[in-house]
């Protein structure tokens, strides 16, 4: 049975090709225009499914994409599940503000993997920076939320981008103000090397070479972008 794609106004529905714009029309009968379009989307109907999006600059090089972004946070998510078993004390924790999303989403999974509620917080680092006295202006503090007991749980510290290891460990030191956890594990969406501190991720999702001079961002539909890893120069960060 062949599956298409059917672009209905500025909704895209998945349906099967044998029934047709007819019946596609019947079912959405506010839909000014009906294209079947096989297995594949015109210029114009990718324009208008993109629009939506905020976009980024031309030269940052896509090193993950989508799909490649959903399937790193379900092999993360199953990984987590697998490495112990017993998840009654499992909580995530993101790392404002990428690996909140990035949390987030692990979140869901496991929930979706072991039908149970799991515990899912925030944490904002930057009192804990270990460069806040040389910062150049004021920072901007989005607070921290843990709305669970710290003392004793299985915390799974959630960034999008491992980089030198020195927001790691400011997370380390805020999450140990609030108890002492049974354990904390680290997951990360992309790895990019050239740790300065002795910290290193228990799930990633792909790691990414790079320069130094370089740098990775993450763009997720959270943040009103298409998800995407990028690979740019430090001059247009």
């Amino acid at each position: 049975m062949r599956v298409d794609r059917i672009w209905v106004g500025r909704r895209i529905c998945v349906g099967v090709r044998r029934m047709g714009a007819g019946i596609v029309r019947k079912a959405f009968p506010e839909a000014s225009i009906v294209y079947n379009i096989g297995t594949s989307l015109s210029f114009r109907e990718r324009a208008l499914m993109n629009s939506k999006y905020k976009s980024v600059p031309n030269d940052w090089h896509m090193v993950m994409d989508s799909e490649t972004i959903a399937r790193a946070i379900s092999r993360m998510s199953f990984e987590i599940v697998e490495k112990d078993r017993d998840i009654k004390s499992l909580a995530i924790v993101g790392i404002r503000t990428g690996g909140e999303f990035i949390g987030k989403r692990l979140q869901e999974e496991i929930q979706k993997i072991e039908g149970v509620e799991i515990p899912y917080g925030v944490i904002d680092i930057t009192l804990y920076r270990d460069d806040l006295l040389s910062a150049q202006s004021q920072p901007t503090l989005r607070g921290t939320d843990l709305p669970f007991r710290i003392a004793g749980s299985r915390i799974i510290l959630v960034d999008d981008v491992l980089y030198t290891g020195r927001t790691i460990r400011a997370a380390l030191d805020a999450i140990i103000d609030f108890g002492r956890p049974r354990a904390v594990e680290l997951a990360v969406l992309a790895d990019r090397g050239h740790r300065e501190l002795p910290i290193q991720a228990d799930y990633v999702g792909r790691v990414i070479p790079c320069e130094r001079n370089q740098l990775v961002r993450v763009r997720l539909k959270e943040m009103g972008y298409k998800d995407g890893a990028y690979l740019i120069n430090r001059n247009h960060s």
